[in-house]
């Protein structure tokens, strides 16, 4: 009937006991007072003239804020076409390194060669307690198997971790 929840009058008649003629009464007392209220259960595209126009004079003098906030207590200011609506930021997840061999952390960083546009590509694992590189390896190449090559042989308890060569 009213915003925000955009319920049928048959719906809020159910949900609260009333009856649906006190309800269409209170929808034409409101509309008599100059509160804006849908004459339908549509749309504001399905509005008459008489609310469209009230929602005008409402309107004239608000700014760009004001205007939203005014939609938003409407319920009018939805989300349209394929834009979703926010959501919460995922937590950070907070790793603690109380030794060595505790916690990696890994990269891949562009290196410049003397060759204009070719770049060669550092793979780093390294111990964040210690900042000791656990495991490098250079590659021509950005490549999933790579890094996952390297990590594996990070793994390694021989400490064979690096020389492998990619072209």
């Amino acid at each position: 009937m009213t915003p925000p929840n955009r319920q049928s009058v048959s719906q809020i008649s159910a949900e609260l006991g009333i009856h649906v003629a006190s309800l269409y009464n209170w929808r034409k007392a409101w509309r008599l007072q100059g509160e804006v209220v849908p004459a339908s259960e549509k749309e504001p595209e399905g509005w008459d003239s008489t609310d469209k126009f009230t929602v005008v004079l409402e309107t004239a003098g608000l700014n760009a804020t004001e205007l939203s906030a005014y939609c938003r207590e409407r319920g009018q200011a939805n989300r349209r076409g394929r834009a979703r609506p926010p959501q919460e930021p995922r937590p950070v997840p907070r790793l603690r390194a109380a030794g060595p061999n505790q916690v990696w952390s890994w990269d891949i960083t562009y290196l410049p060669t003397t060759v204009r546009g070719v770049w060669l590509y550092l793979y780093l694992v390294i111990d964040v307690w210690s900042r000791k590189v656990v495991a490098w390896d250079v590659a021509e190449r950005e490549d999933p198997a790579i890094a996952a090559d390297l990590v594996s042989r990070a793994c390694l308890p021989s400490g064979s971790a690096r020389g492998a060569r990619y072209p």
